[in-house]
């Protein structure tokens, strides 16, 4: 057998720099502790990737068996120095045996298997254990109802999937149970990032990060809430137009990510358009960040949990009423019903008309139709967004947001008809 002594030694120096790594990290974390007073530092560990390194190469000469076997010796002797420290230490946390164990394995990785696997994985795992207070704090800031249901979509999710016909079920060939609840799930993702974030910050947001944040998980929500300070707060009128106009901003980006994500063949039209009204947006929101003046109440948004069963369930039939009426009205109407279905959409929501147009892009109709409907519906959401400042706020503050949005949709309307 030809050995390649040089990819060899590298995947051997990868191993020992997956040590190092996680070394580094456990190290820095104990090193107000004696020396031989701990169980595992950055030699430790780092030596530990390189025998895992070492193990996976005689491995592959003498059979798979001895990994195993090594890997056994090695998690017991490790787990017993361990036992001793904390019963010394009165410290329980397991989390150092797991580490090394996980070292090892990924030294074993990197020499048998995908080197750019373990890269990651080492890089995963080491953020995870340099993150542990903040870990912990989000933890503690979700309440176990939130968690709760999180969890209980994921299990109904698991156990649904694989059980749901993935084929149209209906005599219009439009609803396929599968699709649509997997694609209920990923948007539901989506959102409760921002969902998260919010109820991680709490009131230490700013009204700027604010909209971010919420305009990640509900641009809608959040453009209602910051229009409702403006009554309390009159004199911080532009800063919460600035406030909903980059929650708009945000819904922009979203809308392009998705999109993309769930058809690459729309990005090349959907670009321009939304950059160039993004980008109108954004120097909308500057301005009136420039001549703000802020508020001393932090915004408390009200957004539901993108996670909730009724969340989700709403989502998916949402997402289903919309994919329907697109092709039905395609069927009857031809283009001009599946522009009217986007219209009607993004009055209300953008997800369901941007799941939907790149779901049918793919084969139902053309893919310069659907990057029209989308774009239709990221301007008709815009421009109620404006309507909805005036309504929650008032007319100042509808007419601030109304004129920086028309230039924004107009920007890309000229850019998507040029």
């Amino acid at each position: 057998m030809v050995v390649d002594e040089n990819a060899l030694l590298s995947r051997l120096a990868v191993s020992l720099a997956i040590g190092l790594l996680i070394g580094l990290e456990r190290g820095w974390r104990s090193r107000d502790e004696d020396d031989h007073l701990r169980t595992a530092g950055l030699r430790t560990f780092a030596l530990s990737g390189l025998l895992g390194g070492v193990t996976g190469l005689i491995g592959q000469q003498q059979g798979t068996t001895l990994i195993g076997l090594v890997f056994l010796g090695y998690s017991a002797a490790f787990a017993a120095f361990h036992w001793l420290e904390a019963r010394a230490e009165r410290n329980f946390s397991v989390t150092s045996v797991v580490a090394g164990m996980s070292t090892f394995m990924l030294g074993v990785l990197a020499v048998v298997g995908d080197l750019s696997a373990a890269i990651a994985g080492a890089v995963a795992m080491a953020v995870l254990l340099a993150m542990r207070e903040q870990l912990h704090r989000w933890v503690a800031s979700l309440s176990w109802a939130e968690i709760r249901s999180g969890l209980t979509l994921l299990a109904m999710t698991f156990l649904l999937l694989p059980i749901l016909p993935n084929r149209t079920i209906d005599p219009w060939d439009a609803i396929n149970p599968y699709i649509i609840w997997l694609l209920t799930i990923l948007i539901a993702a989506v959102s409760f990032s921002g969902y998260v974030a919010i109820r991680i910050f709490g009131d230490r947001l700013g009204v700027m990060m604010a909209a971010v944040c919420g305009g990640l998980a509900s641009s809608t929500a959040t453009t209602m809430t910051l229009a409702e300070l403006v009554r309390q707060h009159p004199e911080s009128r532009n800063l919460l137009a600035a406030g909903i106009l980059t929650a708009g901003l945000v819904m922009v980006a979203r809308v392009a990510i998705v999109a993309s994500a769930l058809n690459p063949m729309l990005l090349q039209s959907l670009l321009l358009p939304l950059l160039s009204g993004g980008f109108v947006l954004a120097v909308g929101a500057g301005l009136m960040l420039v001549f703000s003046r802020g508020t001393s109440q932090q915004p408390v948004l009200k957004i539901a949990n993108p996670l909730e069963m009724a969340s989700a369930l709403k989502m998916a039939a949402l997402l289903t009423s919309v994919m329907l009426a697109a092709h039905l009205l395609q069927r009857y109407f031809g283009d001009a019903g599946v522009l009217a279905t986007a219209g009607l959409s993004g009055m209300a929501d953008v997800d369901a008309i941007v799941i939907s147009m790149a779901r049918m892009a793919m084969g139902a109709v053309d893919p310069a139709l659907a990057a029209q409907a989308i774009l239709l519906a990221t301007a008709v959401n815009t421009l109620v967004k404006s309507v909805l400042a005036a309504a929650a706020g008032d007319g100042k503050l509808g007419l601030l947001v109304a004129l920086v949005s028309v230039v924004a949709v107009a920007a890309g309307a000229v850019t998507a008809l040029g």
